[in-house]
């Protein structure tokens, strides 16, 4: 019998990690059995269920999107400041990480609402911020960023200096040295980041409710079409959420599958 690889867990670990696998599994497996797979079809398909996914789509894209652009940037200078006080302000930056979705939700609200910090200067512009479709795409920015600038960040900091510090030695200048040696290096970093970001976009539920309320087609995403299923129709709620399931699956696969792999013997 060959001997475990050095690190191993001990004997003992086995049950608390079986456990620890059951307290996940056994709940998605109950939803799973709950559903009446003939339907899943029809509920799939109705009005509110296509308005509700199409929305979600296309807000998570956006704010995606928004988190690559704004993220990766933020998260290249957070990996090289060295002066006093970056730590705090990576504190503030991450906060959406443990901070309750709802409260971010009321931060955004008095922040872009109307009677919020920059409502007046929006108001002159003739702009409406919350409760529309902006306001989700905001939302699900503001609790998704971290993934992407934590993913990023992570990325630049494995970097090998001496081939950043080569290149700057033969001329190339910053945005040079970004574009041709930097984002290749970082790019499987960056593509789970994003990809990460994506599936907490689509999964947003607290600060949306907050900062975007819920009108069909306009600011009433996946999970907050779950939410009021669950009351009127349930298969419909059961429905949703094992859709969600999958393209949490399906993401995390995407994410971490090309980058774990099973211990050599």
């Amino acid at each position: 019998m060959s001997a475990l690889p050095a690190g191993a867990p001990p004997r003992w670990a086995v049950l608390p990690a079986l456990l620890g696998t059951l307290l996940v599994l056994l709940p998605v497996a109950a939803l799973l059995l709950q559903l009446q797979w003939s339907r899943l079809p029809h509920l799939l398909t109705s009005q509110a269920a296509v308005e509700a996914l199409t929305l979600s789509v296309w807000t998570a894209l956006a704010a995606t999107l928004t988190c690559v652009l704004l993220g990766v940037p933020l998260a290249l200078w957070l990996a090289h400041a060295r002066f006093r006080g970056v730590g705090a302000i990576r504190s503030v930056i991450l906060l959406p990480l443990v901070l309750p979705p709802v409260v971010g939700g009321l931060a955004l609200l008095y922040t872009f609402g109307r009677q919020g910090l920059l409502g007046g200067a929006f108001d002159l512009l003739g702009v409406q911020v919350a409760y529309t479709s902006l306001a989700v795409v905001l939302a699900q920015t503001f609790v998704a960023m971290p993934f992407l600038v934590i993913s990023v960040e992570t990325a630049v900091r494995g970097l090998d200096r001496e081939v950043l510090d080569a290149a700057a030695v033969d001329g190339a200048g910053r945005t040079g040295v970004l574009r041709h040696i930097t984002v290749p290096l970082i790019l499987p970093g960056l593509v789970a980041g994003a990809v990460l970001a994506f599936a907490r976009s689509l999964g947003e539920f607290g600060a949306t409710l907050a900062f975007a309320g819920s009108v069909q087609g306009v600011t009433r995403t996946v999970p907050l079409e779950i939410y009021l299923q669950r009351e009127t129709d349930p298969d419909a709620a059961i429905a949703l959420s094992i859709l969600l399931i999958g393209v949490a699956v399906v993401v995390i696969s995407l994410a971490y599958g090309r980058h774990i792999r099973p211990a050599e013997r």
